[in-house]
């Protein structure tokens, strides 16, 4: 290889590592189908701070003075921490299935879950689209899990194109 065409690709690793662990701003309207976002302003679930549900155990929303860029979606915070929280371990924190209603997903569908209607098995943060859902996964979390875990890479695959 020539050293001016490795050069060139060290920058653009570079510049790529840059963008996705540089500082983080509040942003514009970032979307993405993969985070169920609003499509106007790019919000992820509807402005609610994700670690408020593990810390405060409820639905709480999180503001523009704490935003945070992650997977193509803006995410707000209701303080400083639980921000830094997100952003160290957003696996733990960030809705699982990207905020889709993981009852809809075993269905074989993907519909996006209400932030208010919620669910924390296993550590793990899961958003559902109606109380009937959620309750179901409740009662019943592993037969869940197993129907998701054979449709949703590809209903995620989908939501890619």
């Amino acid at each position: 290889m020539r050293p001016g065409i490795a050069l060139i690709g060290l920058l653009v690793c570079l510049l790529s590592g840059l963008w996705v662990t540089g500082p983080v701003t509040p942003a514009g309207a970032a979307t993405t189908e993969r985070v169920v976002v609003n499509r106007f302003t790019g919000v992820a679930i509807e402005g609610f701070d994700p670690v408020a549900y593990f810390v405060d155990g409820r639905a709480l929303r999180g503001t523009a003075e704490f935003e945070a860029n992650l997977w193509g979606a803006v995410w707000r915070f209701r303080n400083e921490g639980n921000r830094a929280s997100f952003l160290a371990y957003p696996e733990i924190y960030g809705p699982q299935f990207g905020g889709y209603d993981p009852a809809d997903i075993a269905r074989g569908v993907t519909v996006a879950g209400n932030p208010r209607f919620f669910a924390i098995v296993a550590q793990r943060l899961y958003l559902f689209s109606r109380e009937a859902n959620r309750d179901a996964f409740a009662a019943n979390p592993e037969r869940f899990l197993y129907e998701v875990g054979k449709r949703w890479p590809a209903l995620q695959d989908r939501l890619g194109q």
